[in-house]
């Protein structure tokens, strides 16, 4: 038996051109210069594992970098959220203990509040872009 590659990605369902049209239109929007006016975020989340040690680490020698066991504990989980602007270089991570639907729209007002997504008067007027000063 001769090996074989694999390719890994999202395989459209078959016969479902939305799908595709769809996935399409947001390839062409990161693929839109930077407008202020306009911001194209992205989000993610991440559930992660906290674990706890066994046993005490070695400490590292000379001879030997530190040594820890592979053996662990589960210390419960937490959830990451990742909000980013690759256009302008900024992103903003946070943590929660759990991921709820409340935990997402708590992220998303907070996101809201803190770099002011919306369209200010002074830009639509063409005074540049006060929220970026760019």
């Amino acid at each position: 038996m001769t090996p074989r590659k694999l390719e890994y990605g999202v395989i459209p369902p078959d016969a479902d051109a939305a799908f595709v049209a769809h996935m399409e239109l947001v390839l062409d929007t990161y693929a839109l210069p930077y407008d202020c006016l306009y911001p194209v975020l992205n989000m993610d989340e991440q559930p992660i594992p906290l674990l706890k040690e066994t046993r005490a680490p070695i400490p590292a020698t000379k001879d030997h970098p530190r040594r820890v066991d592979y053996e662990y504990e589960r210390a419960g989980t937490a959830s990451i959220f990742m909000f980013c602007e690759a256009l302008v270089g900024w992103r903003q991570v946070s943590v929660r203990e759990r991921r709820t639907k409340v935990d997402w729209a708590l992220e998303v007002t907070e996101l809201g509040t803190r770099q002011k997504i919306t369209i200010p008067t002074e830009a639509v007027r063409g005074q540049g872009c006060p929220r970026t000063n760019r």
